[in-house]
């Protein structure tokens, strides 16, 4: 017997998932990116701007809602474009009926980010139009073309990171050097993108590496830029001491520069990590003015390795932390408050250790007059033989400090460590490639990583002479200096004077002290 079937036609559009009836308009937005903010690209986004809000305004049965647009943001993840997010937030509630955007890689150059919102707007009835590569969402074949087309907009992204990455280790290799100038205090960029430096700023830079030789820490300095209302690199008003530990610990104020220092783990999220030996690092030497003497830039790290070593020496209570040391124990001397909430409060340099273990040590406290009274009757001393320091300082000093030697052995050991690593990394490529005898292979590879472990002692055994060398090259510049400026016996004390000639004071029971000053004379009082 015969059925009778009858046809119920559909009533709403399986492209668009609006009754095919209804004469009520879709609401429609568009999306624009442009992943720089060069010139070029300025002009392209605008363009697009306006291509969409005419493109839309045009249908009779579309409602323009907005262009929603990121500009100079990458499409490798959506976390940072405000656009993008902004737009999902309104279609997500109800807003937006349609978006349209000029291709899937304008979209996301995420496969994952891609089709994860374009379901999520899926499923709240929102569709998306690629007007490239002619893709409706709500289309049967939608998210197979689009997951298609993200993917090789995903490896398009990676290809062009590849590049972008193989192109600046070129750079780095050729010694190009490229500065935040606007979050770089102490330099300008001059007419053909060169460093020049900003005098106005340097005096800041100076300022800082001298306070910190005066016996400050980066705490205390970042306290005094802070009171004076000196605005930090950044333009902030407060200053931290982690930025004044970055100052006085990047090598671009000597002159030179150390670049790739950090690098990205990964394309889609742009993730750095600091570079600990995972890419090559290229140094360049006298690559721009100065705003530091290197001498002075070394003698500063060395002081900072020292104060880790021994945190109570970077002391910034007061000028006589870290220098005054005790006869009888080695340790330093620190100020202690008696009568601390009366009328006879006093404040006395003891030896830390007078009263702790089981020896005692017979070492006298001192007021700071005392020492101060003590200094200047052994820097007197000095005054009257400084005629003698000059002439033997002019007659040796070249040839004392003298780093040719350790330079050319430094040059040398850098050498031999990039032949190892190059000859370790073929050995392990051609072990990678072919099959080879593995007990073979393995002392080869040991070998090639003893004679590296090798070479790079003995270049961390230069460096940190050549570190120390010129440290006190500087540190015997400065006392000479010091001393030179003195034209009569000192009357006065001053903060300077002590910071720049002591280097430390030895207190004896009998209460004699030995003052060590920076060029190695000894004056007992």
């Amino acid at each position: 017997m015969a059925k009778n079937v009858t046809t119920i036609p559909a009533t709403i559009s399986r492209f668009t998932a609006t009754p095919l009836f209804n004469s009520e308009k879709r609401k429609v937005a568009a999306y624009a990116r442009v992943s720089t903010d060069h010139d070029e690209q300025q002009t392209s986004y605008e363009a697009q701007v306006d291509y969409y809000t005419k493109y839309i305004k045009e249908r009779s049965d579309w409602e323009f809602v907005s262009v929603y647009a990121d500009e100079g943001i990458t499409g490798c993840n959506t976390s940072k474009r405000e656009g993008f997010k902004a737009m999902v937030a309104d279609a997500l509630a109800g807003r937006i009926d349609l978006i349209i955007t000029k291709s899937v890689s304008r979209f996301a150059r995420n496969t994952v980010d891609s089709l994860s919102t374009i379901r999520t707007l899926k499923e709240h009835g929102v569709e998306c139009y690629f007007e490239k590569e002619n893709i409706w969402t709500f289309d049967g074949r939608g998210e197979l073309l689009i997951s298609i087309m993200s993917s090789i907009a995903q490896e398009e992204a990676r290809s062009i990171s590849e590049n972008c990455t193989w192109g600046q280790r070129k750079r780095f290799a050729d010694g190009k050097v490229t500065v935040p100038f606007k979050r770089f205090l102490g330099y300008d960029r001059g007419e053909n993108g060169e460093r020049v430096v900003n005098e106005e700023q340097a005096v800041i830079v100076r300022r800082i590496y001298a306070l910190f030789l005066q016996g400050k820490t980066p705490y205390g300095i970042a306290k005094i830029l802070t009171a004076e209302g000196i605005p930090t690199p950044g333009g902030k008003t407060k200053w931290g001491s982690t930025v004044i530990e970055s100052i006085l610990t990047n090598e671009k104020y000597k002159g030179d520069a150390l670049l790739q220092k950090v690098f990205t783990i990964d394309f889609l999220t742009k993730k750095k990590r600091r570079n600990e030996g995972q890419v090559p690092q290229y140094y360049v030497e006298d690559n721009h003015p100065a705003i530091i003497e290197p001498e002075i830039f070394e003698q500063v790290q060395q002081i900072m390795a020292e104060r880790k070593q021994n945190p109570q020496q970077g002391s910034s209570v007061s000028i006589f932390s870290g220098k005054v040391i005790c006869g009888d124990c080695g340790g330093f001397y620190g100020s202690k408050v008696w009568h601390s909430k009366d009328k006879y409060r006093r404040v006395i340099w003891r030896c830390n250790r007078k009263y702790s273990g089981d020896c005692k040590c017979g070492t006298p406290h001192l007021t700071e007059e005392q020492i101060i009274g003590k200094f200047m009757t052994a820097f007197n001393q000095i005054f009257t033989e400084r005629d003698e320091l000059f002439d033997e300082f002019d007659r040796i000093g070249q040839r004392l400090f003298n780093t040719d030697k350790l330079t050319a052995q430094q040059k040398e050991l850098q050498t031999e460590i990039v032949l190892i690593t190059g000859m370790l990394e073929q050995l392990i490529a051609e072990n990678a490639r072919r099959v080879q005898d593995q007990t073979e292979y393995n002392e080869k590879r040991q070998e090639l990583i003893d004679r590296y472990d090798r070479t790079k002692k003995k270049l961390d055994k230069v460096n940190a002479e050549l570190v120390e060398l010129m440290a006190r090259k500087g540190a015997v510049e400065r006392f000479i200096s010091e001393l030179r400026k003195q034209d009569a016996p000192v009357t006065e004390f001053s903060d300077n004077l002590w910071l720049n000639t002591v280097q430390s004071v030895t207190v004896q029971s009998n209460g004699e002290m030995a003052f060590t000053f920076k060029d190695g004379t000894e004056v007992k009082v």
